[in-house]
């Protein structure tokens, strides 16, 4: 499940939008903007989208049942994916086919006093809540560069808001450049060109969503520094002679399943290999808390190299 950071930045960007599609679209009523609704419809969408990740929070929060048994964690995975096709199909789509519009019977636009004043409100609502999400991501990425925490990041959540408003930041400047050089330098076109840049953006913020949330929705393994510590403490065990097989898989932001194949000593008799097994579970549980369910495979290493080769050969 989300944790509850992911939901304040969620929040904060679902105000912020609401309130900015509302004025951007009275705008481009007003003025006849072709950027303008553009932008409006990208905040529109984002609206959307943050209610989904909402929603996907409180689905995937449901306990497991019997239908499915390792519960419903990775379907934020889906919802997120969701976000992502619609920025594409939607925000992208109809902005590149209003900017086309626009350039090829250009119109002028009116006054442009009121966009200049929507879009100076947007972007201090945007900075906000792109704001709210960097410091998010900020407290969760350490040492590493933003793109490889991205990459590692389990929590669609917070990134997906992060891309979506530095999107939305890039936009409003692309809106005001295009609005502006419409009106002083008498090329409505412009503003069209404005539009379809705008879509262009939403499109690679789209892909960049897609490719992510793709990943997570297929199965990613846990952070290197958590397989290290699950790795650190089977091995410090004395009744554990041999790691045969560590396997990781996010099934949620804060929900690992933990499978292994284990090499015990061939000296202990089935109670007490229960405790060595018990033991281990407590202990992972402890250090590493985002592990939920644990499966360990008591095996000898030949066998179960044996039964790898197996595979590998069928493969």
């Amino acid at each position: 499940m989300a944790s509850h950071g992911s939901k304040k930045v969620i929040y904060a960007a679902l105000a912020g939008n609401t309130l900015i599609s509302i004025t951007k679209f009275i705008a481009a009523s007003i003025t006849g903007s072709s950027a303008m609704l553009s932008e409006g419809i990208h905040s529109l969408v984002d609206t959307g989208n943050q209610g989904l990740l909402l929603y996907g929070i409180r689905r995937a929060g449901r306990p497991a049942d019997g239908k499915h048994p390792f519960g419903y964690g990775a379907e934020l995975y889906f919802w997120a994916f969701v976000v992502a096709l619609l920025i594409f199909a939607v925000g992208s789509g109809l902005s590149l086919y209003e900017g086309i519009e626009k350039v090829m019977h250009p119109e002028p636009i009116g006054n442009p006093t009121i966009n200049f004043v929507v879009l100076g409100f947007a972007f201090c609502f945007e900075g906000w809540a792109w704001f709210v999400a960097l410091r998010e991501f900020s407290a969760t990425k350490g040492t590493r560069s933003y793109f490889q925490a991205v990459a590692d990041s389990k929590d669609p959540t917070v990134f997906t808001v992060l891309f979506e408003d530095s999107a939305a930041m890039l936009g409003l400047i692309v809106a005001a450049v295009g609005i502006g050089l419409s009106h002083f330098l008498d090329l409505p076109w412009m503003d069209g060109v404005a539009s379809i840049v705008i879509g262009l953006i939403l499109g690679l913020t789209a892909i960049l969503l897609a490719f992510e949330t793709k990943s997570l929705l297929i199965g990613e393994s846990a952070s290197t520094e958590s397989e290290a510590e699950i790795a650190a403490i089977i091995g410090s065990h004395p009744a554990v002679t041999m790691v045969n097989e560590l396997r990781t898989m996010h099934r949620g932001p804060n929900e690992i399943l933990l499978a292994i194949s284990l090499d015990f000593r061939n000296d202990m008799v089935v109670g007490q290999l229960e405790q060595v097994i018990a033991d281990l579970e407590r202990h992972i549980r402890e250090r590493v808390p985002q592990v939920h369910r644990i499966y360990i495979e008591a095996q000898s290493y030949q066998d179960h190299k044996a039964v790898a080769d197996k595979l590998d050969g069928a493969d």
